[in-house]
């Protein structure tokens, strides 16, 4: 398989998935090989691929309706996530402003929900609705985005599925059944291994207090989750790849170029999840109009998302030199591990790697759940940057940092003040034996 091809269904995905955000370590970074060269040679960068510095691209997630037969059909279905995502090539950084669906806008003159844009007019009313209720600035073509990728629901539910699901943390029970919608939701709290269905039921949860802010902030939390996963090189084997392209090619519609793809999904392959950064536009109120109740945005915190999206950016990862974790020795740096491996004595090992490193580690216990495949370094730290750090000396290249929170009782009752957790996963155990001397045949 040569080379673009063999990380090509990643450039697909990652359009697919927030345009080159899910960044997979297909040629090893760190050491210039001939495959990073010679793909360097024949992939354009983005700069020169769109001829700017800055690129904004409209995600829409559509849903299924159900007919009376119970078929699913999507012609006019609504947008069910809307996102606009800002793309900055010189700090090679992302940005996400997800909107509630229920959000008020004039849609074709009049005050609908604004996923109405969408079922009305396809992605070009999506793109004129979403634009000027944000107030973005148009392009020479009288757009305001310069890329659209819409995904049906399926896509993420048959991406999760491709991997292998993923761990969440589920943090409160959860319960919901829509027969008509073919939705059903069950969750305890505790880390749950979730498959695609689940993933997208869990996604679409809105039955609590918070509504649809805190649906939108799960969405956020799948799509981190999924992207620290893909990752872990165990998924650049031809199986994977071969699912995540039929993933791709069955859910989703783009006006990406083939060649836009590959620049994005190689300029970056080694994007860090700190560098992706997620907002929501808030709600003041709710008013009924005479397509249904809609929500009221907060005008001043819409006013301040915007101006972050399209203001500047900056690159948090690696930590600028000297930043605040270059000057933090591991000494003074407080881990607690935890196994979720699944193989027992792998916590042991990792704290002992850990102390040989010169980390203080608090503390050894099981995670909620075995079924890690993945190690995950949790940065709860007030110094920004302690999570890479551990990460880079641990030397464990598939390990993801996140600043989601544990939500594990174990955990929670580590003794404080700890500044990492580290929940082992079965990658750790591999590494452990690719490094093993190999024995005289």
């Amino acid at each position: 398989m040569t080379a673009w091809r063999k990380w090509l269904p990643f450039a697909l995905l990652a359009v697919a998935v927030v345009a080159g955000v899910l960044g997979t370590r297909m040629v090893q970074t760190g050491n210039i090989n001939p495959v990073t060269t010679a793909v360097t040679f024949f992939v354009q960068s983005p700069q020169a691929a769109f001829g700017r510095d800055r690129l904004y691209v409209l995600l829409l997630g559509i849903d299924y309706n159900y007919d009376a037969k119970d078929q699913e059909y999507s012609t006019q279905a609504r947008s069910d996530t809307i996102m606009a995502v800002g793309l900055d090539f010189p700090t090679k950084t992302v940005k996400i402003v997800s909107i509630p669906r229920d959000m008020g806008a004039l849609v074709d003159g009049h005050e609908n929900k604004i996923n109405a844009a969408f079922a009305n007019g396809g992605e070009p009313e999506a793109d004129a609705v979403v634009g000027a209720w944000l107030g973005l600035p148009k392009d020479d073509r009288g757009r305001y985005f310069d890329r659209f990728i819409v995904l049906k629901i399926n896509a993420t539910k048959e991406l999760v599925d491709a991997i292998g699901g993923i761990d969440v943390p589920v943090t409160q029970q959860m319960d919901y059944d829509d027969n008509w919608g073919h939705l059903h939701i069950h969750f305890k709290p505790g880390m749950t291994h979730m498959n695609g269905e689940q993933a997208v039921s869990y996604s679409r949860f809105r039955h609590d207090a918070c509504s649809d802010p805190c649906r939108i902030k799960r969405q956020q939390q799948v799509l981190q989750i999924t992207v620290a996963k893909l990752k872990s090189d165990k998924f650049n084997d031809l199986a994977h790849i071969a699912a995540l392209i039929n993933v791709i090619n069955r859910n989703v519609t783009t006006n990406f170029t083939d060649e836009e793809k590959k620049s994005l999904a190689w300029y970056y392959r080694d994007i860090n999840l700190a560098d992706l950064k997620a907002d929501q536009i808030a709600y003041s109120d709710t008013k009924q109009t005479a397509s249904g109740e809609v929500l009221v945005p907060d005008a001043a915190q819409r006013a301040q998302a915007v101006a972050v999206l399209t203001g500047p950016y900056v690159r948090e990862t690696p930590p600028p030199t000297p930043g605040p974790a270059a000057s933090v020795p591991p000494s003074h740096v407080h881990i607690a591990v935890q196994n979720g491996s699944g193989e027992r004595g792998l916590g042991a090992k990792m704290a002992d790697r850990l102390r040989e490193r010169g980390f203080v580690v608090d503390s050894v216990a099981n995670a909620d759940a075995f079924t890690y495949d993945t190690t995950v370094i949790h940065e709860h730290s007030k110094t920004a940057g302690v999570g890479e750090l551990v990460r880079n000396r641990l030397a464990l290249k598939t390990a993801a940092v996140t600043p989601l929170p544990s939500a594990s009782p174990s955990a929670s009752a580590q003794p404080e003040p700890t500044d990492v957790t580290v929940i082992v996963g079965r990658d750790f155990s591999a590494a452990l034996a690719a490094a093993a001397p190999k024995s005289p045949q």
